[in-house]
C-alpha cells in the first residue's frame, strides 16, 4: 500500500509542474538534498538549496514554457525512512523558437520521510542540447547559460 501512495503521490507531482506548478516540488525537498540534472549545457549541474532549484526551475520554464510531462512508469522500493523511486516520463513542450521538444526523462530518486533527499535526472542529452542550440539560435540567450549550481547565481 506505501508503494501505491507514493506512486500516485510522484504521479501527482508531475501534473502539478505540468499546470507550472513548480513550487510544490520545491518545498517537497528535505532541508538536506541533492538534485542532479546530468549533461552540460544551461540546465545541467548539481543543486543543494531550496534556492537554487528555484532559479533552476524559473530558468526550465523561461525557455520551456508550458512543458507537459506524462508519466510512464513510477517504481517504488523500500520503506518510509529509505524510499527509491524509479521513473520514466515523456516531455513534450512547444518552444518559444515556435519548434517542438520532446524527449524521455528518466530519474532515480530518494525518499526519507516524505520528503525527497535525491533527485538524479537524465534524458537524451543530445536531443536536449540541440533544443537549446535553436533557442540561443533564436535569440534566447540564456539557452546557452551556464547551470544554476548552489555557487552560480545566473
Amino acid at each position: 500500500m506505501y508503494h501505491r501512495v507514493v506512486a500516485a503521490k510522484v504521479r501527482q507531482a508531475f501534473a502539478e509542474i505540468s499546470k507550472g506548478n513548480w513550487e510544490a516540488m520545491v518545498t517537497g525537498m528535505a532541508p538536506e538534498f541533492t538534485y542532479r540534472f546530468y549533461g552540460d549545457h544551461a540546465l545541467s549541474g548539481e543543486r543543494h538549496t531550496h534556492e537554487a532549484l528555484r532559479r533552476w526551475w524559473e530558468r526550465c520554464f523561461r525557455l520551456m514554457p508550458n512543458t507537459q510531462f506524462v508519466v510512464q512508469d513510477v517504481l517504488v522500493a523500500g520503506w518510509p525512512w529509505d524510499t527509491r523511486i524509479a521513473t520514466a516520463v515523456t516531455v513534450d513542450v512547444g518552444l518559444v523558437d515556435g519548434t517542438r521538444y520532446q524527449n524521455v526523462v528518466h530519474q532515480m530518486l530518494r525518499m526519507r520521510w516524505g520528503k525527497m533527499t535525491e533527485v538524479r535526472t537524465l534524458e537524451d542529452t543530445a536531443v536536449l542540447a540541440r533544443a537549446l542550440d535553436r533557442l540561443a539560435a533564436a535569440g534566447y540567450e540564456e539557452a546557452h547559460a551556464a547551470p544554476i549550481t548552489d555557487e552560480v547565481a545566473v
